[in-house]
């Protein structure tokens, strides 16, 4: 007659039911990314490498991701946290300036974090709050609703095409036709007088200067655009 089996302690990891996947942290998963992404940049980031991360075969990864640009996408969410807070009241301008500001900031805080954002698409509550409180400081200044949409894209693709080439110039490496030597040694006064002339502005590595001042020529178009009101003039 056989011994009875001993059943495992009640602490010990439970066998998922029949049928059922094993569980996995979709937020957890987006954390870890997120640090592969800061460790080995975007182009090592494989769906493969994150499974191992977070001990779990590749294909698990999918039932949470259908596709690596799934996993982008929740990825831009998750940087965007903390950017919906609504600036302290003041002039609609320096609101606006404020959450460009604030953007910019949340995808350098991340290598590659402007590539990871480009062309996402997410409706999560980080994105969309952002949305919401930039078109609301614009439908306070005095902006339609198409013209608030329009002007919160330029706002959008202006920040996030600023920090793409910030922190393509900060990657460590050959730099390419963007190195600051090589557009020296490139540069010829004779030929190119007025580029000699703006190398200096043109190798600035400092990128914030160059970020307000596009930010401010922005801003004085908008002043133009913006109905009269209590704050257009601002």
């Amino acid at each position: 007659m056989s011994a009875p089996s001993t059943p495992p302690p009640s602490d010990a990891p439970r066998p998922p039911a029949r049928g059922r996947p094993p569980r996995l942290d979709q937020a957890r998963t987006v954390e870890a990314a997120l640090a592969l992404l800061d460790e080995a940049g975007l182009d090592a980031l494989t769906m493969r490498r994150l499974a191992d991360a977070v001990g779990v075969q590749a294909g698990a990864l999918y039932r949470h991701f259908a596709t690596k640009q799934d996993l982008l996408t929740a990825m831009a969410e998750r940087m965007l946290a903390g950017c919906s807070t609504r600036p302290p009241d003041s002039a609609w301008s320096a609101r606006l300036t404020t959450l460009a500001r604030g953007m910019r900031t949340a995808l350098l805080a991340h290598r590659d974090g402007a590539r990871v954002y480009a062309g996402t698409h997410s409706t999560g509550a980080n994105t969309l709050g952002f949305a919401e409180t930039l078109l609301g400081v614009l439908r306070e200044a005095g902006f339609g609703p198409a013209q608030a949409a329009r002007t919160a894209l330029a706002v959008i693709h202006y920040t996030v095409g600023h920090t793409l080439e910030e922190q393509a110039a900060l990657q460590p490496g050959d730099q390419g036709p963007a190195d600051p030597d090589r557009l020296r040694e490139a540069v010829a006064e004779a030929r190119h007088p007025h580029l000699a002339e703006a190398l200096p502005v043109f190798t600035d590595t400092d990128f914030t200067a160059q970020f307000e001042f596009g930010l401010d020529l922005l801003l004085q178009g908008l002043r133009a655009l913006s109905r009269p009101g209590p704050e257009s003039a601002a």
